[in-house]
């Protein structure tokens, strides 16, 4: 497993991802909300994403089926990571919070049909 660290811009909230492998890829989604927040994220089971540090500090937002969890920084509001609604086993996190990652080297980002969600049929 590897470990990657993780923070917010204003370093209020810190968290750690374990993954079997390197982060080769990332994705988006083109919800209302993820439209709008153009995050480049990854996936780690629910178990593997720790926050360390200010969880108090995380703000939760739930929007349409009310499944996925969107957690921001109360302080400078980037978004850290969510719950995801596709699989709520799994958090998506972003790519952008990871130390040593520059989410821009993962083009071409494959781009989820949140629009359309299966889910919202």
């Amino acid at each position: 497993m590897k470990t990657y660290h993780g923070s917010c811009h204003c370093g209020a909230v810190e968290f750690e991802v374990q993954l079997p492998e390197e982060i080769t890829e990332a994705r988006h989604c083109d919800c209302s909300l993820c439209r709008r927040r153009t995050a480049f994220v990854a996936s780690a089971k629910l178990n593997d994403l720790t926050v360390t540090k200010g969880v108090d500090n995380l703000a939760l937002y739930q929007f349409n089926t009310g499944t996925a969890k969107h957690f921001f920084c109360k302080t400078c509001g980037i978004y850290t990571h969510h719950q995801r609604r596709s699989n709520p086993e799994e958090f998506g996190f972003n790519t952008g919070c990871i130390e040593g990652i520059n989410p821009f080297d993962f083009a071409p980002a494959k781009v989820n049909d949140g629009v359309n969600h299966p889910s919202d049929k």
